[in-house]
């Protein structure tokens, strides 16, 4: 998680001593490197503050403590144990000593190689199988959201932070605009109603930055970014990464950064893709 600052947390929170910030989004949460005094067994604590919280937040609060209570997975963020304080929940997580799937990147050079993003690509859809089963959007997938669990490309990814997750069954749709812009889909920046086809426009996008180092689509605003996407007449891939990429690879990749809702891959599509086939 990035972020890190030397801000002094509020010390010891239900047996856990809060260390060193890692991230979140302030001044709503903060996350926490912590250590069980019991046990001295490290872990991640998520500091939600309720003070000025939107209901909607409230929302997908519940969500993200009822989803994550309610599984166990390898590619989910696993969830402790759950501390309330007056003003404040903290979500006791795993600690992933391998950081984010954003500075992996950097550290990578900027990109990775096609057999590292397949992989990647696999366990990130085997964690939104997941969420599918329990009706859950995440609705915020992006490189900072994916945590892996050590240094280097064996890491196994776990998809984290459920702040804008919401329950969507089979049928529903809806229409709150959030995410983050880089990997929103334009139907939420349209302000149009929408469904899980969202998360999937949104693993298109990180799988096009893991393979050529940038994001497919650039904006200050959401206008800029929705102009950016309607002008492009195909995705802007790297002349220097396109000869050494499978054509499955691009495929995969287009079809996930498809405007249109309809005809972009679905989950079940994206498993069975030959790209992602052993």
């Amino acid at each position: 998680m990035a972020g890190r600052s030397t801000e002094t947390p509020p010390t010891v929170v239900g047996g856990y001593e809060l260390r060193e910030r890692l991230g979140g989004r302030p001044p709503a949460t903060s996350v926490w490197r912590a250590v069980r005094l019991s046990t001295g067994a490290p872990a991640a604590v998520k500091q939600v503050r309720l003070a000025g919280l939107p209901g909607r937040l409230r929302d997908s609060l519940d969500c993200e403590l009822r989803f994550l209570a309610a599984v166990s997975h390898p590619n989910i963020i696993r969830l402790l144990d759950v501390v309330r304080t007056p003003g404040c929940i903290y979500l006791v997580m795993e600690l992933c000593e391998g950081g984010d799937l954003a500075t992996y990147i950097e550290r990578s050079g900027g990109r990775v190689e096609e057999s590292v993003a397949r992989n990647f690509m696999r366990q990130i859809g085997a964690g939104l199988q997941v969420l599918r089963r329990h009706h859950v959007v995440h609705r915020d997938l992006k490189p900072e959201n994916i945590l892996l669990s050590c240094l280097g490309s064996d890491a196994i990814l776990k998809i984290s932070d459920f702040g804008l997750s919401r329950v969507l069954h089979p049928g529903e749709y809806a229409e709150t605009a959030c995410g983050t812009r880089l990997y929103m889909a334009p139907e939420v920046m349209l302000f149009q109603k929408y469904d899980d086809k969202v998360d999937l426009w949104s693993i298109g996008a990180i799988l096009f930055e893991l393979l050529n180092g940038y994001p497919p689509f650039r904006g200050r605003s959401n206008v800029q970014m929705l102009q950016c996407i309607n002008r492009t007449g195909s995705l802007p891939f790297s002349q220097l990464v396109v000869p050494s990429l499978h054509p499955d690879c691009i495929d995969i990749c287009t079809r996930l950064l498809c405007t249109n809702p309809v005809k972009r891959l679905s989950l079940q599509e994206f498993i069975n893709h030959g790209f992602l086939r052993p």
